[in-house]
This record gives structure tokens, sequence and C-alpha cells, in this order.
């Protein structure tokens, strides 16, 4: 009949399909369940002339420094199934180069239903800033979206955008009374 090896198969090959199915649904049932809420307030940006201590292109570039206050509760995104939810604040805009453009500036890793609460005053961009083409000469405006990440310990990861902004002029380069430009700063990105 059949052997022992075959019946292994079978009945392993069932207990597969079984943890597959209720993979799925348990993934299933938390579609759309939950809702964070926030905003984020831009305060001032700021273009500089820099270069960039720790990266691989230390070459003289412009850098815009963003102030930023968030005000988010993601503790709605936690329930037995949520592992950690990664928050980021991204800024996008439009170049002549590359249609769009997406740059992370801030990310924070939230492990628990505590610490769900991202409250932020004041807060500066933790990643540079920076055009592939070394400057914001030709770029008119920017939007700021503050996203998360839901990562669950079964199933599939699960992306939103909390917070949109509108759309935020960047600033020219401050310049000197005299023209010049002012004193080359180095950022530590």
């Amino acid at each position: 009949m059949h052997s022992t090896l075959s019946r292994l198969n079978a009945v392993s090959a069932l207990a597969t399909t079984i943890v597959l199915i209720l993979v799925v649904l348990i993934d299933f049932s938390r579609l759309g369940t939950h809702k964070p809420t926030g905003q984020v307030v831009i305060n001032q940006l700021q273009v500089v002339r820099a270069k960039a201590a720790w990266h691989m292109d230390r070459n003289i570039q412009d850098f815009v420094e963003v102030e930023f206050d968030i005000d988010a509760d993601f503790a709605p995104l936690f329930d037995w199934n949520t592992k950690q939810v990664f928050v980021s604040l991204a800024a996008t805009y439009d170049s002549k180069r590359h249609t769009r453009n997406e740059v992370v500036i801030w990310d924070r890793i939230l492990r628990s239903k505590q610490d769900a609460h991202v409250a932020l005053n004041s807060a500066k961009n933790k990643y540079g800033f920076r055009e592939v083409g070394r400057s914001f000469k030709d770029i008119s405006n920017t939007t700021f979206t503050l996203k998360y990440n839901i990562m669950p310990k079964v199933g599939l990861l699960h992306y939103g955008d909390e917070f949109t902004s509108r759309s935020i002029p960047i600033p020219a380069k401050q310049l000197l009374p005299n023209g010049e430009q002012p004193k080359l700063q180095r950022l530590y990105y």
C-alpha cells in the first residue's frame, strides 16, 4: 500500500496547507480596521551650502534643513498581530531630470502601543535632504508626507500615508549682504 514516507508526506502537506490558509485569513482580518490620527507642521525650510561629513559624496552641494512638528497617534495600528510600526517623514518634489523624487528625512520604529504617540516640537531632519543634481536652483516646491508601515507577526506588510502637507516653496539660498556665499557648513547626516 502506502509507505511510511508517503503517509508522512501527505500529512505534512495537509498541515502546511492549513497553516497557510490560517495565515491568509489572519491577514485579511485586519484590512482597513485601524486608522491612526496625526498631523505634521513644517515650521521652516532653509537651503544651505554644505559638505556631508559621513556621506560617500563629499562634494559641496545644497541641502535643505527642515524644522517640523509632528503630533500623531499610531496606537490604533497595534493589535495582537502587530510586531512594530515603522514611521517616516518623506519630502517629495519634482525636478527637470527626474519627474518624482522622494527623500526620507526622519524616521522612527514604534515597538509597542505605549510608545505609539509621536510628539515632536521643532525637530530637525535626521537624514540629509539633498538633490541628486547638487542644487535646488530649479526646484520650486515640495510636499511632506508622514508614512507608516505595519510589520505584522504573521502576514503581509501594510503601508499607508497618514498626513500629506500642502505644497511648500523651497526658499532660495541665503547670500551675505555683499552678495557672497555664506561660510561652508559641515553636516553630519
